[in-house]
């Protein structure tokens, strides 16, 4: 979906211009007035396009490969790496960029979501979400995802909730090797061909796997 976006957003930037051109196109006749309400309803039907279009291209280009989560039981704490974006601000440098971010394990919650999304006949989205609390209370200070589908996030936090508590061995045996989004092939996917290799600052890569 990712590769599609990426040929859609172009297409979107492409066809942004095309509005300009309508009051062109259709012209008022020699004894109509010209219709100025058109004209203003053409120009910002061509910004918001435009607008749309360098918001689906930095999303589906700028973002990252991946966005993994580590686990360090020893040190107790939850390494996270996010890509940050504001739709309002999509030539901004600063509000687009990937942070690590570091979260005491015992200040993270697990928050189930389920919403009807605004599709034609209804559509469910679930979602988890991983909410980071004021310590010593309820008091939601940041979230960040964790998993697509209720079913699946309960599944990754059980395994996060036993290794965290007893460590690696508690964990179930996978046949296959976990999936590697910077060594794929993605020849044929435009998004993920032009999106950055994850890559951790250097001492927040030390620290996430070493112990105190």
């Amino acid at each position: 979906m990712r590769g599609l976006c990426a040929w859609l957003a172009i297409a979107i930037l492409v066809s942004s211009p095309y509005p300009l051109i309508l009051p062109f196109l259709f012209p008022p006749a020699p004894w109509e007035s010209i219709d100025f309400g058109f004209i203003l309803i053409c120009v910002v039907l061509s910004i918001i396009t435009f607008w749309s279009g360098i918001y689906a291209c930095r999303m589906t280009v700028l973002a990252p490969r991946d966005e993994p989560i580590r686990f360090n039981r020893l040190r107790r704490k939850v390494y996270v790496y996010r890509c940050h974006h504001d739709g309002l601000r999509p030539f901004s440098r600063t509000a687009w960029r990937v942070r690590s971010e570091i979260y005491d394990w015992d200040d993270l919650r697990a928050e189930a979501c389920s919403i009807y999304g605004p599709m034609g006949t209804g559509g469910l989205i679930e979602t988890v979400t991983l909410a980071v609390v004021k310590p010593g209370t309820n008091q939601v200070i940041d979230r960040f995802h964790f998993a697509h589908g209720i079913q699946q996030g309960e599944m990754y936090w059980a395994m996060a909730l036993l290794f965290m508590q007893q460590g690696p061995h508690a964990l179930p045996h996978f046949s296959r090797p976990p999936r590697d989004w910077n060594n794929e092939d993605v020849s044929f996917n435009l998004a993920r061909r032009l999106a950055p290799k994850v890559q951790w600052p250097a001492d927040i890569d030390l620290e996430s796997r070493t112990a105190p």
